[in-house]
């Protein structure tokens, strides 16, 4: 197979040579510009300000990288503001060496240093220049090669996994077509890559298919968090410890990112052994740190950075005020609390893995599996196809650019896969359509207490939990004391409901019923006694709850398992015996495609399946899908385009002949491609399954 790498080229370089000379004149007019409104600085003519521009450029890559190897540390405590103070130092002692020009404070070469950054950072953003391109090739480069193996230039090629959390197949052809990731479309369109769908699990939410996509197993993970009877404790897949347990349970050692792999902001690792922003691995973090000399190597990035976080907070209040102003709908509430969060999961995060994976691939890790979440956030509160959303896709559209041609450069070829975990469906949510949440529905068929959802329905906190957890370094650190009382061992849990991530907490809410929701997934334990209600026995003891539950128009069926009749889904106007495939009446499975029965058979055979799985209702006509959280687009259901995700590959890596249903089944896929390029774990596991298969057959 042929790598889709280019070799440093003289093109390559013009265009590094561009990039510099665009950032030199940006420079220049701003310092020259400075120096007209700014008392403290006093420049005699432009001449000076080219001067100064290319002293600042050159001190920058040559200077920096010595610094921040020994302020590293300050600078990730204080979250990049003293990099920032540095690098004025930096600017104040340059321009001062220069005759013609007079700094008189310190003060003022703070404010040089944020209007440089301010309009690099503009300028960059609206006409799409690479600006970071010049200190990745010169610092990054170098420190990462130090690490390095000598030979990767012999190596076999390297795969670059980069995954947009929740984009459905058919939002990513259509945002082909109209322009929104103009990068991949070009891939599509050179023919160097190619794009297929594939099916996720009923548990359509990223820890089921992270799990089954990175570690090959997803068994046992009927949702995004449950209960478990036997021990009284709440698995919450994007909490430290319920994602260490989900690793435990599925990691054989041998995942895909195993053999010197990278894991970058997932929720497990894949056996890999180098590990950031993953919230499986926030306990040990044996790299807490480490990896982030790639996003502070720039002196500009982190107040960069800041910039475009500030801007996108400005972006999400106007939204959402014109949403409401239109009156849009379906729409949910949306205020600073989120605007907050949006802008570390668009803005900062986005950025810090695009830096990582280019170290990662000028280290020549062999396989790296990065999520990029931005997009899921803001369909989730926006709407999937709605101008918020795109606009985010383009920026990771934009992201997988500089990636790409980074990664062209580096000593170990590499491929570059795009992919989803899963998709999202659309609509109004189960409480402003019907004005009663599911908790409130069970509270009033059971006549029984009903614990009220504790966990909010934002899963971003996961990521700012880990975010947060990699920068508490060292203990006694400001950050640990403000993040204290939030603490799961070493990591950093925030969010609601992170009290009931232990056993002592859940015991507080131990007698009460228990509904839990994972978008258009509901699941209801009715007692903390092991083992399984039935049918038979819930009928017995609430009598109104499954006849209440079938007949609202919200609810498309219910999984429950009768004594006599073993798995069934039950509608409003029929029941599909799921062992023998009898039908009862209307099948309740029908608007949800030909594997709906395959997928809710094999969870009805969960450990840790719940008495009663609610599916909310799918309208075929208008392909909507009411949330049980408060989330315009949701997953964790069946119905729609959540279950659709997408695979953008090289096009003369092989595709199966039959659908891809499951991310197990993806998993096989993507070893099998590791396996042709000469990757000795995933040849290893692939010959394993070749014979395992031989002896079934």
């Amino acid at each position: 197979m042929s790598s889709t790498r280019r070799r440093d080229t003289p093109l390559l370089h013009l265009h590094t040579y561009i990039r510099a000379l665009i950032s030199v004149a940006i420079s220049t007019g701003t310092l020259y510009f400075a120096s007209a409104i700014l008392p403290g600085l006093d420049i005699e003519d432009p001449l000076r300000a080219i001067v100064a521009a290319i002293a600042i450029s050159v001190a920058n890559a040559l200077l920096w990288p010595l610094l921040i190897r020994f302020a590293l540390p300050v600078a990730v405590l204080t979250l990049g503001l003293a990099g920032f103070a540095i690098n004025a130092a930096l600017v104040w002692a340059i321009v001062n060496l220069i005759e013609g020009i007079d700094v008189t404070s310190f003060w003022t070469a703070m404010i040089v240093a944020f209007l440089l950054t301010l309009t690099n950072t503009i300028v960059t953003s609206l006409f799409g220049i690479d600006d970071d391109d010049f200190y990745y090739r010169n610092v990054i480069r170098r420190q990462a090669r130090k690490h390095a193996d000598a030979s990767l230039s012999e190596a076999v090629p390297g795969i670059l996994f980069l995954e947009i959390d929740g984009l459905a197949e058919p939002v990513m052809r259509r945002a082909i077509r109209d322009g929104n990731v103009p990068e991949l479309a070009r891939w599509l369109r050179s023919g160097s890559h190619r794009l297929e769908g594939w099916e996720c699990d009923w548990s359509s939410q990223t820890s089921a298919s992270q799990s089954g996509i990175l570690h090959g197993s997803n068994e046992d993970i009927p949702a995004f968090r449950w209960f478990e009877k036997e021990t009284g404790t709440f698995v919450v897949s994007n909490h430290p410890g319920g994602a260490a347990e989900i690793e435990r349970r599925h990691s054989d050692g041998r995942g895909l990112l195993a053999g010197g792999g990278a894991s970058r902001g997932n929720l497990v690792t894949g056996d890999a052994e180098h590990t950031s922003f993953t919230i499986s691995a926030l306990h040990a973090r044996p790299t807490r740190g480490k990896d982030y000399y790639a996003y502070f190597a720039n002196p500009y990035t982190v107040f960069r950075t800041f910039i475009l976080s500030m801007l996108d907070i400005g972006r999400e209040l106007y939204a959402a005020a014109q949403q409401i102003r239109r009156d849009v709908v379906p729409r949910v509430h949306r205020g600073l609390r989120y605007s907050l969060l949006r802008a570390v999961t668009v803005v900062i995060l986005r950025d810090i893995a695009v830096q990582t994976v280019i170290a990662d691939a000028y280290a020549g890790r062999p396989v790296v599996y990065s999520t990029f979440v931005g997009y899921d956030e803001v369909a989730h509160h926006s709407g999937i196809e709605r101008y918020d959303a795109l606009d985010v896709l383009r920026g990771i559209d934009q992201a997988f650019g500089r990636i790409t041609h980074a990664a062209e450069t580096a000593d170990r070829p590499y491929h570059v896969v795009v992919l989803s975990d899963h998709g999202q469906s659309q609509g109004a949510t189960f409480l402003s359509k019907y004005d009663i949440t599911l908790e409130g529905l069970v509270h009033g068929a059971c006549e029984a207490a009903v614990m009220e959802n504790p966990f909010g329905s934002d899963e971003a906190w996961g990521q700012l939990s880990a975010a947060v957890s990699e920068l508490v370094i060292r203990k006694g650190s400001v950050l640990e004391r403000i993040t204290q009382g939030h603490e799961s061992g070493d990591a950093i849990v925030l969010g609601p409901g992170h009290e009931l991530a232990s056993s002592e907490g859940a015991e507080s809410v131990r007698e009460l019923i228990k509904v839990l929701a994972s978008g258009s997934l509901g699941l209801i334990y009715l007692d903390a006694e092991p083992g399984r209600r039935t049918l038979e026995q819930i009928n017995a003891t609430f009598p109104h709850l499954i006849p209440r539950l079938v007949k609202h128009k919200g609810i498309g069926f219910i999984l429950v398992l009768s004594e006599q009749d073993g798995p069934l889904a039950i509608g409003a106007h029929g029941v599909h015996h799921l062992e023998t495939g009898r039908i009862e009446g209307i099948d309740p499975l029908l608007p949800f495609g030909p594997n709906a029965a395959r997928h809710v058979l094999r969870t009805s055979g969960f450990a840790h399946v719940a008495d009663l799985m609610i599916n909310a209702s799918f309208d075929e006509q208008t392909c909507e899908i009411g949330a049980f959280e408060e989330l315009v687009g949701s997953h964790g259901g069946l119905g729609g385009e959540q279950m659709h995700p997408f695979v953008l590959f090289p096009s003369e890596f092989p595709w199966p002949e039959e659908p891809v249903v499951s991310a197990e089944h993806l998993h096989r896929v993507l070893v099998g491609w590791l396996h042709d390029l000469g990757h000795d774990i995933a040849r290893v596991k692939h010959l394993e399954r070749l014979q395992e298969e031989a002896a079934t057959s």
